[in-house]
């Protein structure tokens, strides 16, 4: 869209041929920034609350760092998931203010500070092997503006653990559980509590585990009601689901 176009599109809306809601909704699918490698999407906060998240993995160091810097410039605040610490030496100078999360494998730039929530986020794991996998969905609720809680190492293997953190776990909006082997504790979670549970299976495991796939189908055959279940070792995508409710 070019600037003429805009400007008359603003000029409309002070007119009254046009209504703000119908301004917005000619705005939400522009623009985008072509960098031949990628299209950063502008407007994508516009159309779903969220500004862009960019997926590390399978960049080069000139790719991640020309689209953070492209981020930057716009002033929200930047997620880059899947990023290892060579990728991140890489690009750190970007911002001073730029972290990386070392066991999350996650880069967050925070340039805005909205007001969050009241409410909060738990997020639950079955053993400290799935840690990763569980900041990478704390670190991602926490820069979309969600409180966020952690219960750590309380599966099934030892319920009494998750019996003693019961009444703080059911203080939250929206619970992200996470488990590997046989996934069974979305399940037990969900039989006691009344938010709903998003379930995450990780690729941790012995081989009849099968990368996750036992995981993930244990918890596609929850027999507890409110739990759905995100892929294997998707954390981010588990955050960006509760973030979602929790901001309703």
């Amino acid at each position: 869209m070019n600037k003429d176009t805009l400007l008359q599109l603003l000029d409309d809306v002070k007119k009254g041929k046009r209504s703000p809601e119908e301004a917005q909704a000619r705005l939400s699918d522009l623009p985008y920034q072509e960098l031949g490698y990628a299209k950063i999407d502008h407007h994508r906060a516009i159309r779903t609350g969220y500004p862009e998240v960019v997926f590390g993995e399978g960049k080069s160091p000139d790719q991640l760092n020309g689209i953070l810097e492209v981020l930057q410039k716009k002033g929200n605040n930047i997620l880059a998931t899947r990023v290892s610490p060579d990728l991140y030496q890489a690009v750190k100078s970007i911002s001073p203010d730029l972290q990386y999360h070392e066991l999350a494998r996650c880069i967050t730039l925070r340039q805005k500070n909205p007001a969050m929530p009241e409410t909060s986020i738990a997020v639950v794991t079955a053993g400290t092997s799935d840690l990763p996998v569980a900041e990478e969905a704390a670190v991602t609720a926490e820069i979309f503006d969600n409180k966020v809680e952690r219960f750590f190492d309380v599966g099934v293997a030892g319920i009494h653990r998750l019996f003693d953190q019961l009444d703080r776990i059911r203080e939250a909006r929206v619970l992200i559980v996470i488990a590997g082997m046989e996934g069974a504790l979305p399940s037990i979670v969900g039989g006691l509590v009344d938010k709903p549970v998003i379930a995450v299976p990780t690729s941790i495991g012995y081989g009849a585990n099968f990368g996750g796939l036992s995981a993930l189908l244990g918890m596609l055959t929850s027999c507890a009601s409110g739990v759905s279940v995100v892929n294997i070792d998707n954390g981010f995508g588990a955050a960006y689901q509760a973030s979602m409710i929790n901001r309703l």
